[in-house]
């Protein structure tokens, strides 16, 4: 009984702790409140905000499966932006190479449109500043338009100097899309606002333009400035499209593109060509009833040797 007592007595001094004054005040734990995981997931999985290494150990004590699913999906979101980092450092090599020895005006040059039945050929160049990085650039053909048209403002923003160039229907048809392919790039490396140092250019040498070049095989695959490039050039191209599309009903350009897709195609066969179109090129001149043009050179006797 005596035991009993004490131990009753105890518990009640452990319930009363000093307050202010003498004064004595119940003791009450402190208990952490129950993580909402719907706001959780909403602003550092869906909104992709950093996780306070706090709140991650809390998840991580956290028994709930859904507090297991936040964690996984913010790993696998730190898998995904290592994997685009090394990624970048490849997208890089050339352009830090020549940062590196100081030369910091690097251009990447690209065309867009060398295959389309109609439209100009349209290039771009950019200079990025020396350490950009620009996340999700790639070649354009790897990426949906959404995300061309995301990046194209994203690259505008971030680069040093811009610029695009066009070689007109006419031009193609003059020339050939080689040349004029050449022509395009040319205007767009005249056209930066800044003179560049030097020119990283997918798979072509601009043998006219007095500027240290490199010509890069598969450019827009490895270099970051290149593939900006080829997203600029098509974004801007694109658009342009989508304005014939306007001016002349019935092609479908603004789906296409004026590539010869079988809609393309199929309206060469019931319109006849327009003035957009291509005159040197096979299905146009198909559709206008003349003759075959004698075969050009392929491109591939009109380059050098390849460089890299």
């Amino acid at each position: 009984m005596a035991w009993t007592l004490l131990l009753h007595r105890d518990v009640q001094a452990q319930a009363l702790t000093p307050g202010a004054h003498g004064s004595s005040r119940p003791y009450v734990p402190t208990v952490e409140p129950r993580l909402c995981l719907a706001d959780i997931r909403a602003r550092h999985v869906e909104q992709g905000r950093p996780l306070p290494r706090a709140l991650e150990r809390r998840l991580r004590a956290d028994p709930r499966p859904g507090a297991k699913a936040i964690l996984e999906a913010i790993e696998k979101r730190r898998r995904a932006r290592r994997s685009e980092g090394q990624r970048l450092r490849k997208m890089l090599v050339f352009e830090q190479g020549l940062w590196s020895a100081g030369t910091m005006r690097v251009a990447g040059v690209d065309e867009a449109g060398m295959s389309p039945l109609a439209g100009p050929v349209c290039a771009a160049a950019v200079i990025l500043h020396p350490g950009t990085r620009i996340a999700d650039v790639d070649d354009s053909k790897k990426l949906d338009a959404k995300e061309r048209e995301r990046l194209a403002e994203e690259i505008k923003s971030a680069a040093a100097a811009w610029a695009v160039g066009w070689a007109s229907v006419e031009e193609i048809d003059t020339l050939n899309i080689y040349w004029a392919g050449l022509l395009a790039m040319k205007r767009a490396v005249m056209g930066l606002p800044i003179a560049p140092q030097h020119l990283l250019i997918d798979a072509r040498r601009l043998k006219d333009v007095a500027i240290p070049q490199e010509r890069i095989v598969k450019g827009d695959a490895r270099s970051l400035s290149i593939a900006a490039a080829s997203i600029l050039a098509k974004t801007t191209r694109d658009a342009l499209m989508t304005e014939l599309d306007a001016l002349y009903p019935g092609y479908g350009f603004a789906r296409h593109k004026g590539y010869p897709v079988k809609e393309h195609l199929a309206a060469l066969e019931r319109l006849g060509a327009c003035s957009a179109h291509r005159r040197s090129f096979g299905p146009v001149r198909a559709a206008l009833g003349l003759p075959p043009l004698h075969a050009e050179p392929l491109a591939s006797e009109l380059l050098d040797p390849p460089a890299c």
